[in-house]
């Protein structure tokens, strides 16, 4: 065996479930290919994550991955292709090895969800983001807008109401998601408020220049000049790992768990946004944690274990 237990995913979920591994003596390896942290490192600011009243995403995840390392959690930025279930093994493919380990919690995450609207893929990084922190400053003084009506896309205006000289909050429906305080915030800090209206299309050159609305009730239309426009509309599952382990999962495309972040099959299990639910900090390291205990527990069958089904 490589390793005791694989995780696949560094975000918040992966990164406790780490934690907790090595401090149970699993040898246990992170891949992540993409940026530590995850969706975590791109938020401006973390507000309700206990014991941090103000810090910013790429703050909290540079303390998490410190403190995993700290422990002896090893990490590689390669991607990974494949996991295959071989029984009491689990193969995990990169390009450029096979790892094996007894258990895999998959961690994956998600990725920001699209409009679909015409221009979006055409002028992306030409001013159309998905990520305020990434590119928020780009657009300083310039005139900006927000698509969205969550706790994220509350997040982002605020954050880009102290850079940008304008901003819009732009909302299909009547009423927003976000919670009240968030809402007040953005509202105190003079965000123009847009609701019951449709991005149809984002038009430009060489640059964005405007985006085309619609609004859903009486289906009137205009365009808004902006500079910018950041899609805040919520996130789609990385189920594609999973799917092709044969992990079941649900129709939105969230991995399916027990109440031990256990999947359909014995020895792997799921944990964080992947999971679907709410798409908070505090409950991907709390799924973090339950299945790393969990992975140790089928891995090890300690005697107080005994009575529990792992197969």
């Amino acid at each position: 065996m490589d390793y005791d237990l694989i995780i696949v995913g560094g975000g918040p979920a992966g990164l406790c479930a780490g934690i907790y591994a090595v401090r149970r003596r699993l040898k246990t390896l992170i891949l992540e290919k993409g940026l530590v942290g995850g969706q975590l490192a791109l938020a401006p600011e973390i507000g309700n994550y206990p014991g941090f009243p103000k810090i910013t995403g790429m703050e909290l995840a540079a303390k998490m991955e410190e403190h995993a390392k700290s422990l002896g959690v090893a990490f590689d930025s390669s991607e990974v292709l494949r996991i295959q279930d071989e029984g009491g093994v689990k193969k995990v493919a990169t390009p450029d090895a096979t790892y094996s380990a007894k258990a895999v919690i998959i961690a994956t995450g998600a990725v920001h969800r699209k409009l679909n609207a015409p221009g979006e893929d055409a002028f992306l990084g030409r001013g159309v983001s998905y990520c305020a922190t990434c590119d928020g400053p780009l657009f300083a003084g310039k005139t900006v807008a927000v698509i969205g009506g969550g706790n994220h896309a509350c997040e982002d205006a605020a954050y880009l109401a102290d850079i940008a000289k304008k901003v819009y909050l732009i909302h299909r429906r009547d009423v927003f998601r976000a919670e009240e305080c968030r809402i007040n915030h953005v509202r105190e800090k003079g965000v123009e408020f847009i609701m019951n209206t449709l991005v149809e299309e984002f038009v430009g050159g060489s640059m964005l220049a405007k985006i085309k609305l619609k609004n859903t009730k009486d289906a009137k239309t205009s365009t808004v000049t902006v500079d910018g426009v950041f899609v805040s509309i919520g996130v789609v599952p990385m189920h594609a790992l999973a799917g092709d382990l044969g992990v079941d999962v649900d129709g939105n495309g969230y991995i399916k768990v027990d109440g031990s972040q256990m999947t359909n099959i014995a020895g792997v299990y799921a944990a964080g946004d992947v999971t679907g639910g709410v798409l908070q900090v505090a409950k991907a390291v709390g799924e973090g944690c339950i299945a790393a205990i969990a992975a140790y527990e089928y891995i090890k069958q300690p005697y107080w274990s005994k009575d529990r089904k792992h197969e």
